[in-house]
């Protein structure tokens, strides 16, 4: 008896040890994976337009300083902001960009559709075009911008002027009574810059200037300037202005010339305007043979008008399979 009862008391103690056991354990839950997180994909930043209007009696202009700081990125994004403080917040309408340098010259408008979507500001036209050199050693980057101002700074409107030597410039200004704003000069070989420089300022004292020289090697010698002229009197000038960003033609054939010039069409055609309308016209070429392609079948689409403006050999071009690029001012509806 005995015996059966230590055997009964010891499977009471195993069964209770047991049941202490499941109570003093806890048991463990398998950890939870965790949800990877989605894939974001950013949005690309729209392109800038290719072409803009204002009104012609608000725009004002300015050249960005130039800087060694940096590379073609930082250079960019500093120009930009010294154009912005320049300008007094005002908006943008048209940009050209002047490259130097081994940067890729297509980050240009990139950085300007980034910088400017960020900012929740409307994007203007942009034209980038690579050149030679620029006055400055570490520079690769100088801006012109054009913007719209809250007031009117051009009562009576503004003329344009295709690129001629100083003189030329100067008494051109003076025959249309304008006061020349801004101006450009392309130098054949950067030690002209200095007497280009003291020209203009004596000539056109208060005027953005900008001097670059447009290939490495001084394919077209000497030095012209181009520039924009705030008119003293009444005259012709319409009271609003479209620029267009630059179309590219790809090969050296009339077709790829007639697609450009369809394109140009169809950006003046966005804003309300046309070839008709056409008050300058600028040409940026790798080569003369295209530039003289153009002019040639240029009146088959401008019609009657006779616009003013330049032809220029650059060293490059956004892409690497364009010949000449082609931009437009005209007179806006």
């Amino acid at each position: 008896m005995w015996r059966n009862i230590a055997l009964l008391l010891g499977i009471s103690l195993i069964a209770g040890g047991h049941a202490w056991a499941q109570v003093v354990t806890p048991r463990v839950k398998p950890p939870k994976k965790e949800k990877e997180p989605e894939t974001q994909t950013l949005p690309l930043p729209p392109e800038p337009p290719s072409a803009v209007i204002a009104e012609t009696g608000k725009l004002a202009f300015h050249v960005s300083p130039l800087s060694a700081k940096g590379l073609l990125t930082q250079q960019v994004h500093d120009a930009l902001k010294a154009l912005d403080r320049a300008s007094g917040g005002a908006t943008f309408v048209k940009l050209r960009a002047f490259v130097a340098g081994t940067g890729d010259m297509r980050r240009v408008a990139t950085i300007v559709a980034e910088d400017f979507s960020d900012k929740k500001m409307p994007l203007p036209a942009v034209t980038t075009i690579q050149v030679g050199a620029l006055p400055m050693d570490g520079a690769q980057v100088v801006i012109e911008s054009i913007n719209a101002e809250k007031k009117v700074v051009n009562p009576n409107g503004l003329a344009f002027f295709s690129a001629q030597h100083v003189p030329e410039l100067a008494a051109a200004a003076k025959a249309q009574d304008a006061v020349m704003v801004q101006v450009t000069c392309f130098v054949g070989d950067l030690n002209q810059v200095d007497s280009a420089r003291a020209a203009v300022a004596s000539a056109f004292p208060g005027s953005a200037a900008n001097f670059v020289q447009l290939t490495r090697l001084a394919v077209e010698p000497g030095t012209a300037c181009e520039g924009v002229g705030r008119l003293q009197k009444p005259g012709n000038s319409p009271a609003k202005l479209v620029f267009t960003a630059t179309q590219m033609a790809f090969g050296d054939q009339e077709q790829a010339l007639r697609l450009a010039y369809g394109r140009l069409g169809r950006a003046l055609q966005s804003m309300k305007a046309s070839y008709a309308d056409a008050l300058v016209m600028s040409v940026y070429s790798l080569g003369r043979p295209m530039p003289d392609k153009a002019a040639a079948l240029a009146p088959e689409f401008l019609g009657g008008a006779h616009p003013t403006g330049s032809t220029q050999i650059v060293e490059g071009l956004p892409s690497l399979d364009a010949t000449v690029a082609i931009e437009l001012i005209a007179a806006g509806p």
